[in-house]
């Protein structure tokens, strides 16, 4: 249990002094921490609980229209919902991988994951639901899970703590439990609405099954993980141009909307399966989405300018989107060292930071600045850029 990991909660006030180092002149690194503190400071909800506010300005009306029409998506909520609150542990857990700061592997376990259990869902199997367990009963979506599972296996990878490894297994049998045989296999998008299979929750399945075969060296997690990733291609890529559509529902229709983190998956999914299997096409299949991404979630590459020329502009999307489209790009550059995509998001990171952010210090959507921000932001375009800034700084 998550107990095991986070002992007694103490709560670790995040600050700029938390993140106190060495002025590296404004480093990715640096925007990461800086970031995360204002997110800390604007949305964070002194109650006790080591919650977030969906919005700020707060909008205690906000519509949730991705949950898809749930119990709770129009109701007066003073928390963010699972999913943009799943972006704190992504965007720590980034950010511990490179610095192995003991102050922010605290504010993980403190902090982060003391929050986390407020949406625990005790529900067989257990999982976490997309709203707070003290509100009434509320959907599980395996997607929101498989994100969560990703970071306890990446937490794990780098620490080595086992409790880590135990809530991502523990995660991963229920995301299991959203998989039959309808439509020849694959995971469905939400327990409660069991109606088509999504890119969303399998692409990035393949991605979990592939960091728990790294941490458990079961075979078991290899094989299902190929056969999700022959699955997803099956149904769900665009041959024409290797890009990924957004589902299928049980009628076999497809919903041919392509977005930028669903192509991003399967291209963080071949990476990893060429890197553990040496097999080529994994890593031509990598490349030939990753080519046809660059083309088709930017602009083209004058439009742009920085120090070193001319760059492709990211179009506008859900920030979160963009982020997880970057996991795969750096997956991919650990294995073939083509740094000409990873360039192109520095320029993007680069010019957001001068250009995307308002007085508060929180960014907008739009990397071109061809249209005027929304004064009220939502926290989960917040945190993808910090994970954004803290994965760059890796590199």
């Amino acid at each position: 249990m998550i107990k095991q990991i986070i002992g007694i909660s103490v709560a670790v006030v995040l600050t700029t002094s938390v993140f106190a180092q060495k002025s590296t002149n404004n480093s990715n690194y640096e925007k990461a921490t800086k970031s995360l503190s204002i997110i800390e400071k604007l949305y964070g909800v002194a109650d006790g609980k080591h919650l977030y506010r969906e919005t700020y300005p707060f909008d205690n009306a906000y519509n949730a229209s991705y949950l898809g029409g749930g119990e709770n998506e129009k109701k007066s909520n003073p928390y963010s919902y699972l999913w943009p609150f799943s972006g704190s542990l992504s965007a720590y857990t980034a950010l511990l991988e490179k610095s192995n700061d003991p102050r922010i592997k605290a504010h993980i376990d403190k902090v982060v994951l003391p929050g986390l259990e407020n949406y625990y869902d005790k529900r067989q199997p257990v999982a976490y639901a997309s709203y707070v367990n003290s509100a009434p009963l509320s959907d599980r979506f395996y997607d929101d899970n498989i994100w969560l599972g990703i970071d306890f296996a990446d937490l794990y990878l780098h620490t080595k703590e086992p409790a880590y490894l135990e809530k991502s297994k523990e995660i991963w049998t229920f995301v299991a439990s959203g998989m039959d045989d309808k439509l020849g296999g694959g995971i469905y998008w939400c327990e409660q609405r069991k109606e088509s299979k999504n890119t969303c929750s399998n692409a990035p399945a393949v991605v979990y099954l592939l960091k728990l075969y790294e941490a458990t060296q079961e075979e078991s997690y290899l094989k299902e993980a190929i056969s999700l990733y022959d699955w997803t291609i099956k149904y769900l890529e665009d041959p024409a141009d290797h890009l990924y559509w957004d589902n299928i529902n049980l009628k076999g229709e497809v919903q041919k909307t392509k977005y930028p983190y669903n192509t991003g998956q399967m291209i963080q999914a071949g990476a990893l399966l060429y890197k553990l299997t040496k097999q080529e096409h994994f890593l031509k299949n990598a490349q030939a989405s990753a080519k046809s991404a660059l083309g088709y979630f930017f602009s083209a590459p004058a439009t742009g300018t920085s120090k070193s020329g001319a760059y492709p502009i990211l179009k506008k999307s859900d920030n979160w989107f963009i982020a997880i489209m970057l996991r795969g790009y750096i997956e991919l550059y650990h294995q073939d060292n083509d740094k000409q995509f990873i360039n192109a998001f520095q320029a993007n990171l680069n010019y957001a930071w001068k250009s995307m952010r308002d007085k508060n210090g929180l960014f907008g959507k739009d990397w071109s600045s061809n249209t005027k921000p929304s004064d009220q932001k939502w926290l989960l375009d917040q945190f993808a850029i910090a994970e954004m800034y803290a994965r760059l700084a890796k590199l």
